[in-house]
């Protein structure tokens, strides 16, 4: 069989991978969201953790060498240590359906839900929410929202993101390679490094992008020099993350999947500079739904998917910041602002 032309998936969106749904809620007046990847099935996941300050849920458990082998969805939250509860309306919601991990007949199933969150709680929001933080429901309104289709943006877990000193969101992309693999991404952009090269509107991301799908302008921009960060925050604006996920449709193990989520972090130092920070939370989760077995030499063919999954990842960050517009009632810069 003739081998296809590798490009981007029907819709360019993580829920490319078969099956995979999201499903995102925001609290407007926070300035805060919620992203969260669903399964169709229990997934085979791993992660990644670069960044100096995460704030992360259930990441041990998914240990190749512990216990549980797959996972029930994965939630990105704004909110700091406060969006760590969306997993629990996230949790609920899964097991009212009677989905999770089970051991003891009669007990109900303890749904697998790890997280990870990035800080959006200087943003001008009302944070004002006393004992009773929005990201309970808000976890449960995203986790029974989800579906193929999703905005990219101001939306979900990246509705209150800044990047750099731009605007922030939720961006993702997808690519089928020649033989048949899908590979996806989805980011919630809240760099303290800048997305686009000092002096201009390139992003970082530029060599990877397909079809003009942030703008098409090209790589010539892409100049600095030492010490030369362009559009990145400054002290006293340390509070900041990039929380990522990625998936694949190929069956791979839990010892693979991690080997996917190390391998596809590299797309975040393809699109911000500079990243990893001591206060950046960065963390990368890997999905695999298992629906394409491996074929021999099984090693190269998870390279090649680290490979494609982090041009993926350096694409959906390029594309969270291009689709990203101010909130309704504060005016903040948008790469589309930029001159041109």
């Amino acid at each position: 069989m003739a081998e296809m032309r590798p490009g981007p998936g029907p819709r360019n969106l993580i829920t490319d991978v078969p099956g995979l749904s999201v499903g995102q809620a925001q609290d407007a007046p926070a300035r805060t969201g919620v992203t969260v990847i669903l399964p169709d099935d229990r997934a085979v996941c791993a992660v990644d953790v670069r960044g100096g300050a995460p704030g992360t849920r259930e990441t041990d458990a998914l240990a190749p060498e512990n216990l549980v082998e797959a996972v029930d969805a994965v939630v990105l939250s704004g909110g700091s240590v406060y969006g760590l509860a969306a997993a629990d309306g996230v949790v609920a919601w899964l097991g009212a359906q009677g989905r999770g991990y089970g051991l003891v007949p009669g007990v109900p199933p303890s749904p697998v839900v790890p997280a990870a969150i990035l800080f959006d709680m200087a943003n001008g929001g009302d944070k004002a929410w006393g004992e009773a933080p929005p990201y309970r429901d808000l976890g449960r309104a995203a986790a029974s929202a989800a579906g193929p289709d999703f905005a990219l943006g101001t939306a979900g877990a990246g509705y209150g993101a800044m990047a750099g000193t731009l605007k922030g969101g939720v961006g993702s992309a997808s690519v089928v390679s020649a033989d048949g693999f899908t590979v996806g991404a989805l980011a919630a952009v809240n760099c303290w490094g800048s997305v686009t090269a000092p002096g201009g509107r390139t992003f970082w991301a530029a060599p990877y992008e397909l079809d003009g799908e942030f703008g098409g302008l090209g790589p010539a921009g892409l100049v600095a020099g030492p010490d030369d960060w362009g559009l990145a925050k400054r002290p006293p604006q340390a509070r900041n993350t990039t929380i990522a996920c990625v998936a694949t449709d190929a069956a791979l193990t839990p010892a693979q999947a991690k080997r996917l989520a190390v391998m596809a972090q590299d797309g975040l130092a393809r699109a911000i500079r500079p990243v990893h920070a001591p206060f950046d939370g960065d963390v990368v989760f890997a999905l695999a739904t298992g629906r394409r077995p491996l074929e021999a030499p099984a090693d190269y063919v998870v390279a090649r998917l680290g490979a494609l999954a982090a041009d993926a990842l350096a694409r959906a960050v390029a594309r969270g910041v291009f689709a990203a517009a101010s909130w309704s009632d504060a005016k903040v810069p948008c790469w589309r602002d930029l001159p041109a």
